[in-house]
């Protein structure tokens, strides 16, 4: 055996995954992925959460030389990527907005002249030129995409950022790239191996069914009554979605009025809370969550019983990912969607208000711009942090339509709405160095704040730079409640612009402010979005009114998938057998089989093992007799006449 068969053989793969994971075997469809990638080629893996998806790009990489770079939106799964390769003595660095820009070149250069075998980091960040000095040095063996849905416009959460990736490719072409996505139709698996310049198509697609997950629909008057019949009935721990913050409160408070332990959680709450609350839950100490999709990713809790969407979803992908939280132990548990009957109406006009006219995106981009202070002429690679539920509530716009607004002014080139993330404090001088040095300032703690900044960071004259307070804090020997303090009273003497550190979504201007006049929103770019925005709504309703086709088999069919049986145990398989066995023939095949096994069977004994709807064993029974094919002696026993 050869040393490139060496690297491929499952043995060797078998080998470390029990070195580093304690596995003796591989998941279906992983061992063939992972081959794939050692062979160097691009890869694309379809495979529903839960699956073992980040073993696929981690084993290989711990089998060949060099580094992989996983790019990834969210900071909370990287966070714990990273703690989990440590754990098992394997260097990993993640870099996000959490970090000061000293901390990030450390981690870059340590990716270049260190051992470290991941690097894990947000799209937005592969523009940066930090890395792309960096990477230029780098040994990329692996260029690893998760969430690559975001890739394709034709998605249900596509972000421009995202395109960046195929930039960097030019600078690493020697790395194949493995791009992972739970959910992604047919066209969206194309367009994602187009935009990332895959020589060859090559999709391992994963069987989307979950066989332990149990689908429900319940249509109902009274979602109320209906959500404390599942919840007393079922036991163990769930989550309840909602779409508004305020459905999240209600509902809990009603969940706790009929003794049920429960919280609610949303993006409205503080870092600090919304912790606190996962963390309860998370332990036990809270049965049930009610949350907006705020909540969700990277949580790690295997034994989630049930999940109840209280409202439906915007698309069957979200359905999916978010039903997708329970029972990740394998057990069985239940995913129910509750639909009234006026849904479909609200939906229809849920979709009329939520998606913007190009007339409505303009006018939000001139009051996002004020509501920033940016003035024209101006703005060009700043970063704000952003409240959007302040922003439309101040300007009166629906908080549906402002976010189609901000994700067709992404599209189009002129800001970047960048989800919840922790913000490292940024400062500006506004003043200029000139003046700085003609500034008398009668305090000596503010000078040394001043000259400590101007020792630790650059462009700072010209750029809103994120700075370490911690780090200010160690070199001036000032505590950093102190730092704080005198940032602070710089900003009130209008020497800098001060954005503390927070915990917000933030947003980039990718380019200056244009008059509104002048905003440009591709006619062909809106028009797609809102097909797209309909076409998976319409997918979201068909799931939700479907009678006929088994709920686990419509999902996989959507995903481009082909369902080789029912799953036999949602609410439309389980109403298909019911009716099965309420058909004649099935009755009279079941009379029949009883008076063979039962000794001396009378009438009772037939209707009490026989179950179900007592008036259409009757008629059976009666036509049975009439035909001729049994008969009753005179004591009540039942024989068949041969």
């Amino acid at each position: 055996m050869n040393r490139q068969q060496e690297l491929f053989s499952e043995e060797r793969m078998l080998e470390t995954l029990r070195t580093y994971w304690g596995y003796d075997s591989f998941r279906p469809m992983q061992s063939e992925v992972i081959s794939s990638i050692l062979r160097g080629r691009d890869t694309l893996a379809l495979m529903p959460t839960g699956a073992g998806k980040s073993i696929i790009y981690q084993l290989p990489t711990l089998m060949q030389d060099g580094l992989c770079i996983v790019v990834t939106p969210l900071i909370a799964l990287m966070k714990d990527q990273v703690d989990r390769l440590r754990k098992r003595s394997i260097s990993a660095v993640a870099i996000h907005s959490g970090l000061s820009p000293r901390q990030i070149d450390i981690a870059l250069d340590n990716c270049v002249y260190g051992d470290v075998k991941f690097l894990y980091l947000a799209p937005e960040r592969l523009g940066s030129e930090a890395f792309r000095l960096r990477l230029d040095k780098m040994r990329v063996s692996l260029l690893a995409i998760d969430e690559a849905h975001c890739i394709s416009q034709w998605g249900y959460d596509f972000r421009p950022s995202y395109l960046r990736i195929a930039e960097i490719r030019r600078l690493i072409p020697e790395a194949p790239v493995l791009a992972l996505t739970a959910s992604a139709t047919d066209k969206v698996a194309a367009d994602i191996m187009e935009k990332m310049r895959f020589d060859t198509p090559n999709i391992f697609r994963s069987s989307f069914a979950r066989p332990n997950l149990q689908y429900v629909v319940r249509h109902v008057d009274d979602k109320n009554e209906q959500l404390l019949r599942i919840i007393e009935k079922v036991q163990g721990s769930g989550i309840v979605y909602m779409r508004t913050r305020e459905g999240t409160e209600r509902v809990a408070a009603l969940l706790r009025e009929n003794g049920i332990s429960a919280d609610h959680y949303h993006g409205g709450l503080g870092h600090a809370d919304r912790d606190m609350r996962q963390t309860a839950w998370t332990e036990g100490r809270t049965r049930i969550i009610v949350a907006t999709n705020a909540f969700g990713m990277g949580i790690d809790k295997a034994d989630v019983r049930f999940v109840i969407h209280f409202t439906m979803c915007d698309s069957l992908e979200e359905y999916y990912q978010e039903a997708g939280r329970a029972g990740r132990d394998g057990r069985r548990a239940y995913a129910v969607l509750l639909v009234s009957p006026d849904d479909k109406c609200r939906i229809n006009r849920r979709i009329e208000n939520e998606f913007p006219s190009i007339e409505q995106i303009r006018k939000c981009y001139e009051s996002v711009c004020n509501y920033l202070q940016v003035p024209i002429g101006d703005g060009a690679g700043a970063t704000f942090s952003f409240n959007i539920h302040d922003f439309c509530s101040r300007y009166h716009i629906f908080i549906g339509k402002a976010v189609n607004a901000f994700k067709l002014l992404q599209q189009n080139g002129y800001l970047t709405l960048t989800e919840e993330m922790e913000n490292p404090a940024r400062i500006i001088f506004c003043v200029s160095r000139d003046d700085l040095y003609k500034l008398r300032v009668q305090r000596n703690d503010i000078d040394i704040i001043l000259r400590t900044i101007l020792r630790l960071y650059d462009r700072v004259f010209t750029d809103f730079r994120p700075i370490d307070e911690g780090e200010i804090a160690t070199i001036s020997g000032y505590t950093v409640e102190r730092v704080h303090e005198l940032l602070k009273l710089l900003w009130q003497m209008r020497v800098i612009r001060y954005v503390p550190s927070n915990h917000s979504p933030l947003i980039y201007f990718d380019e200056e402010r244009l008059p509104t006049e002048d905003v440009r929103i591709a006619p062909e770019t809106h028009l797609h979005r809102k097909q797209m925005c309909l076409e998976r709504y319409e997918a979201m309703l068909n799931y939700a009114f479907n009678e006929e086709i088994c709920r686990s088999a419509f999902i996989e069919n959507y995903f481009g998938g082909k369902a080789e049986s029912d799953c036999g145990v949602c609410d439309i398989c389980l109403e298909q057998r019911k009716r099965a066995k309420a058909q004649p023939a099935t009755i009279e095949k079941q009379i029949m089989q009883l008076i063979n096994e039962l000794e001396a069977p009378t009438f009772r004994d037939i209707t009490a093992q026989m179950g179900g709807e007592r008036q259409k064993v009757v008629e059976v029974f009666d036509r049975m007799l009439v035909d001729g094919k049994i008969s009753i002696d005179i004591s009540g026993i039942i024989t068949i006449n041969r």
